[in-house]
């Protein structure tokens, strides 16, 4: 995590941040979502809403006040099926008749690593997903949508959530859970992948954007910067792993233990997950072999 910026907005309040894009914070703080989740506003007349957010009326209540005369809710974008981004999707899209757009399902986009683990049931994950969540209208990679003022290019950008989408608007990008400037992502398998994060980081950082506007948080105004540092915070973290087993056999739990320790204690489960992601990557480039079948509990050996 990084050290608490000045990003302080209230709750409910429809902030604009460019001619096409307004931010409403939701009302669920907490250590994992910070100030709570950011709910965009997208165009002047039909507006597209990305991410409208946990299942909250007060939050509902906010989304449609910040509609002007004339203006409506077209089209409900959703990042990834975690509870705190996707579930008022559904009341939203009832209560305006605006279609809820994603990649898929809320199991959709596991790579296949991630399938087997789950389907072995020994991986653990689960944390806050939205089990019931799936679209009107599946998005695929690159796929365009558009209304009078506004065109939004959908990326497939597995990683923190195998169905993760983030939104192009011209040179503004809506990073989901990807990449955001306050923390780096939970990434916890099998809902994650680590080699998938990687791979869309390095995907964001070829593409023309000169701000991203995160699922939490403050914009990202150094976009490059940033994922230059999430790329390099992993691969330092892998060497640190890689470091901690040279001394011998051990799990996830003891090595973010031993690593994270100047973390949140509340936060230490989390900082485990991200540790597992870690050795499930290296076991699948032969650098880490895990004890048995690979469990959320194993023990892993380094091998080279």
């Amino acid at each position: 995590m990084q050290a608490p910026d000045d990003f302080d907005p209230r709750p409910g309040v429809a902030e604009a941040l460019s001619p096409l894009v307004r931010r409403i914070v939701a009302p669920n703080p907490s250590p994992m979502t910070y100030r709570g989740t950011n709910t965009y506003l997208v165009g002047q007349s039909e507006i597209a809403v990305i991410d409208p957010g946990p299942r909250d009326d007060a939050h509902m209540a906010a989304i449609l006040a910040a509609l002007a005369p004339g203006q409506r809710i077209s089209h409900i974008f959703v990042t990834h099926a975690h509870l705190d981004h996707s579930p008022l999707a559904r009341p939203l899209s009832q209560a305006t008749g605006a279609p809820v757009l994603a990649y898929g399902d809320a199991f959709a986009g596991r790579s296949t690593a991630m399938q087997t683990l789950a389907a072995a049931g020994e991986i653990g994950g689960g944390e806050g997903v939205d089990a019931a969540f799936v679209p009107d209208i599946e998005l695929a990679e690159g796929e365009q949508v558009s209304g009078p003022d506004w065109t939004l290019e959908a990326l497939w950008t597995p990683g923190h959530y195998g169905n993760h989408l983030s939104f192009q608007l011209g040179e503004e990008l809506f990073s989901g859970d990807l990449v955001m400037g306050w923390a780096s992502s939970l990434v916890s398998p099998p809902d994650g992948d680590l080699t998938d994060f990687m791979a869309s980081c390095e995907r964001l950082a070829a593409r023309p954007a000169r701000r991203f506007h995160p699922g939490h948080g403050a914009p990202v105004d150094a976009p490059a910067e940033r994922l230059a540092f999430l790329l390099s915070h992993r691969r330092a973290r892998e060497g640190a792993i890689l470091d901690a087993l040279a001394a011998g056999p051990a799990t996830a739990a003891a090595l973010a233990a031993r690593i994270y320790t100047d973390t949140d204690p509340r936060l230490l489960p989390a900082a485990t997950r991200n540790v597992l992601a870690h050795l499930i990557d290296l076991t699948g480039r032969s650098r880490v072999v895990p004890a048995g079948d690979l469990r959320a509990d194993s023990a892993f050996t380094r091998t080279s």
